[in-house]
């Protein structure tokens, strides 16, 4: 992928984030060829709308791995906040963990992150191309489909692998097990590769259990065993409450 196909692609990404207007299929000098490439177009997006994010969110893809991308904190959203449905573009709702570190995750260390508190999370991703991330290079450059992230209170780390679930409603599944300290150590390698976190920043996992799509007027609740719950309400609110178009 050239440079100037990348900033093509990176200025279509911001102008889909600051008006909402979805992107068309892209031509093929502007797909990009691999995750490197999707995150050297992240970056650059990064740099066009001249945000620092507050630390890096690690989606799991439809093929089991993860997908590093940006967390920014306009993005970030308190329990029960209500998002406008109109905000959202093929949006999939998920659960999620959002640890903030105690200490810095230096480039070239392997220790295993600590963290001063973590939250449950309620992860809603979004795609800013019409049709869909076409595979998860896109995804990436689309900074990991980052649409809002709602947190729960604090909390401590559970021992071992926990429950975890995410549903609208009044419904509570059992959920499915998750091993928060190898996706927290995935995590961790990420951030690392892409230059390291300073102590403060948050490390996420993103796409825990199994991702749905949401409808207009629903309540999801996210819930991890142990930690805590995170709640969200999709619908069309008010005009003060609306969030910005993802």
């Amino acid at each position: 992928m050239q440079e100037e196909a990348r900033q093509v692609l990176a200025g279509a990404i911001v102008e889909a984030i600051e008006t909402g207007n979805p992107i068309a299929p892209l031509e093929p000098a502007l797909r990009p060829a691999g995750l490197a490439e999707g995150e050297a177009v992240a970056e650059a997006v990064l740099d066009a709308l001249g945000q620092a994010p507050c630390g890096l969110r690690l989606l799991r893809g439809a093929g089991g791995g993860w997908l590093a991308g940006p967390l920014l904190p306009g993005r970030l959203l308190a329990d029960g906040a209500v998002i406008a449905w109109s905000a959202l573009r093929r949006p999939r709702v998920s659960a999620g963990i959002l640890g903030v570190l105690a200490e810095a995750l230096e480039p070239g260390a392997d220790t295993p992150p600590r963290f001063a508190r973590l939250h449950a999370a309620l992860d809603l991703a979004s795609s800013r191309f019409r049709d869909g991330a076409a595979d998860e290079a896109h995804s990436v450059a689309d900074l990991a489909d980052l649409g809002y992230v709602v947190t729960g209170r604090p909390g401590a780390l559970p021992a071992g692998p926990v429950a975890v679930s995410c549903a609208p409603g009044a419904k509570r599944p059992r959920g499915s097990a998750e091993d928060l300290a190898a996706g927290f150590a995935a995590a961790a390698a990420a951030a690392r590769r892409l230059g390291g976190l300073p102590a403060g920043a948050v490390l996420m996992l993103a796409g825990l259990g199994a991702a749905s799509v949401p409808a207009a007027g629903e309540r999801w609740t996210a819930r991890v065993a142990g930690l805590g719950r995170a709640q969200a309400l999709i619908g069309e609110a008010s005009s003060g409450e609306d969030a910005p178009a993802a």
